[in-house]
């Protein structure tokens, strides 16, 4: 029997996802948490063989918990199910330790059988998110400007990010043009947007 945790701040799709995968003989749901920061002791107290982690919830995202759990439980193999199949994420959960990244609309027979694989230490990714892993690079953003572009996403002023990350407005105009111009966009929302999507911008 495959001892599963479920890591998903979203109680309905954590539910549904508990009740397909208890269907299966071999599978058993052992925990269901819904912050990242509850996943390492949730996996070392229930014994989980297989985690399956949710990239955005609160406390820690899903990439930073797979890293804490990979230090932590070693022996607890990570599966990433998101909603969010971006290439970005897909390259930063691989190099946290992940196994898997597959998606939440991956249907349960698909969804089993990828936690079994994960299980025995194969890797599994989404088709669709590997081959657009291999058009996008790293990130071209400096860790300033990833900085800059992460506080931009709440949609402050220039003195507001100034202030938040104690720089002078003018360093943070001209790392906002920086970011802008590497990332093709015309706006800093768009920049951050697009920064986003590629998971440039995770913590």
């Amino acid at each position: 029997m495959i001892r599963l945790l479920l890591a998903d701040d979203q109680a309905l799709v954590r539910g549904a996802m508990a009740a397909l995968l208890d269907l299966e003989t071999d599978l058993t749901v052992v925990a269901e948490v819904g912050r990242g920061d509850e996943v390492v002791e949730a996996a070392r107290t229930r014994a989980a063989d297989v985690a399956l982690l949710d990239v955005q919830m609160p406390g820690l995202d899903g990439i930073a918990a797979a890293r804490l759990l990979r230090e932590a439980v070693p022996g607890c193999r990570v599966l990433m199910v998101t909603t969010f199949g971006r290439a970005g994420y897909l390259r930063q959960a691989m190099a946290a330790g992940a196994g898997g990244f597959v998606v939440k609309d991956t249907p349960a027979r698909q969804l089993a059988d990828a936690v079994r694989r994960v299980h025995q230490g194969l890797i599994v990714v989404d088709p669709a998110l590997a081959a657009q892993s291999l058009t996008h690079g790293d990130s071209p953003l400096t860790d300033r400007e990833t900085d800059v572009l992460r506080a931009a996403r709440t949609g402050g002023t220039v003195a507001d990010i100034a202030h938040e990350l104690r720089l002078s407005d003018g360093t943070v105009r001209n790392h906002l043009s920086a970011a802008i111009g590497k990332t093709g966009a015309r706006t800093r929302a768009e920049a951050a947007r697009l920064a986003t999507d590629n998971g440039w911008l995770l913590t």
